[in-house]
Parts: structure tokens; sequence; C-alpha cells
């Protein structure tokens, strides 16, 4: 990729992945991904924190893995590209946004361990072999457990 569009990512998901399909068969993926920052406030030279929201978007087997192994809290990695998509809303206005499209998505092991499991290899077209992490079983529908204000932000 020498386009100049690379983006790298590491932050934790906002919300578990949507999985949808494409009238063709395809597995797309969303989901959103806070990236935390401190910077020193110059005037005053003390820390702030500041968050930036991304809309990451997974097409095809990578889709398919993200859905499965990661939800809402997860800390993960992710390499892409920007892509800006236009619509008309149905009030007739031009919207546009910015996504980020990923080719990769990864668990961020500084705070945590994953369990890596390699996937069948595919015959369909869905983007590569890959592989996948497992994380903790819970339910979709509970909560992220609490965390204490002195533990690590996933």
């Amino acid at each position: 990729m020498a386009n100049g569009n690379n983006v790298d990512l590491i932050g934790n998901l906002t919300r578990d992945p949507e999985l949808r399909f494409t009238q063709g068969g395809m597995a797309v993926a969303t989901f959103g991904l806070a990236v935390n920052r401190r910077v020193q406030n110059k005037s005053n030279n003390e820390w702030e924190d500041r968050t930036s929201f991304f809309d990451i978007v997974c097409y095809g087997t990578l889709g398919e893995n993200v859905a499965e192994s990661v939800a809402k809290g997860s800390r993960v990695l992710v390499v892409g590209r920007l892509e800006q998509r236009s619509w008309e809303s149905q009030d007739g206005d031009r919207r546009s946004k910015v996504e980020v499209i990923a080719d990769e998505v990864g668990p961020s092991l500084r705070w945590a361990s994953a369990e890596v499991t390699k996937n069948e290899r595919r015959q369909d077209g869905g983007g590569g072999g890959g592989g996948g992490f497992s994380r903790p079983s819970r339910d979709r529908n509970e909560s992220p457990p609490a965390y204490e204000d002195d533990e690590e932000p996933f």
C-alpha cells in the first residue's frame, strides 16, 4: 500500500460488531473504536485525556472472524485505510462519512492474552484463509465487566 492512505489504530470497541451480508453473500462486520490519548496542556502543564471515535468496516472472512472473536470493550489493533462514502438521506440531503476499511484486526496483548486458532481455508474467495482469536465466553446481551479506576482500560 504505497498510496499514503494507511491507518494504524489501537483502541477499544464501543459496541459489539454487527455482522451483515451483502446481497451477493459477502460478510460485512462493523464496529466502533475509541482511541484514547493523553496530551499535556501547554498552558497549565496538566495532562488531559482525549478520545477519538472511528467506524470500522471489515469485509469477507475478516468480518466473520471479527464478529466471532471480539466484543464491546475488547482492545484491538486495526490496520486499514480511510474511505469516504456518500449517500442521499430520506430528506434529500447529501450525507458523507469517512470510515476505516480494515485489512487486519487483532487483539492487543499489552494487558491481555489471547488464544489464536487457525480457521480452515475457504474456497469461496471470502478474503483469505485468516485466523481467529477467542474471547472469554459471555452472553452477547451481558454488559462488560466493571473495572476499578486504577485498572487498565479494558
